[in-house]
């Protein structure tokens, strides 16, 4: 069975469609506010793969909304806070020692979140309900922002042909891998 050759195949005529800057809008806003997942690196690794000359284009369509779906996470993030405070869902004293680590370390959780795997989403309500300042917020969702979608891009612009034919040969094998070591994972954890 080639179900992950399938959806990559499927995931590069998604890339090529005239609505793919729009997904790549929506999916970035929206990962960085509300949804666990696709991550928008999924659109823009391929889009970049099947128009280099746009490659930084894409990045920063991919930065800008994901910055502000980080801006509506931040928003959220406040109006939670004083839903879970009003039906005293949290103790004000557990908000103060959260807050403190913030206020130290903010940050850092929103840079590193905002360029690795860990979910942004966690780290743009958790600096709205902390009451993060803002402007430090908006810049360093930028800059982390920015450096990932710009690395993928030009990643994939330099080696997207030979990672291309890599992965039409292997896309499989490593999906199958990649599930057995999920189920292995749980079951070691568990």
């Amino acid at each position: 069975m080639q179900i992950f050759s399938k959806i990559y195949q499927k995931t590069l005529d998604w890339a090529q469609s005239k609505f793919a800057v729009y997904w790549l809008s929506g999916v970035s806003f929206l990962e960085s506010s509300v949804l666990p997942y696709p991550p928008p690196d999924i659109l823009l690794a391929p889009m970049a793969l099947k128009q280099p000359d746009k490659a930084y284009s894409f990045a920063l369509i991919a930065t800008v909304f994901s910055v502000l779906g980080g801006l509506s996470g931040y928003l959220l993030g406040d109006i939670l806070l004083n839903f879970l405070l009003s039906y005293e869902l949290l103790k004000p004293e557990s908000i103060d020692l959260i807050k403190g680590f913030f206020d130290e370390y903010g940050i850092w959780v929103v840079g590193i979140a905002a360029f690795s795997p860990i979910p942004y989403k966690l780290a743009t309500i958790s600096a709205g309900s902390m009451a993060m300042p803002l402007l430090p917020f908006i810049a360093i969702s930028l800059i982390a922002r920015g450096a990932r979608y710009y690395l993928v891009a030009g990643l994939v612009k330099a080696y997207g042909g030979a990672c291309d034919q890599w992965l039409k040969k292997y896309i499989d094998r490593l999906g199958y891998g990649l599930i057995v070591m999920v189920i292995f994972g749980v079951w070691y954890v568990g």
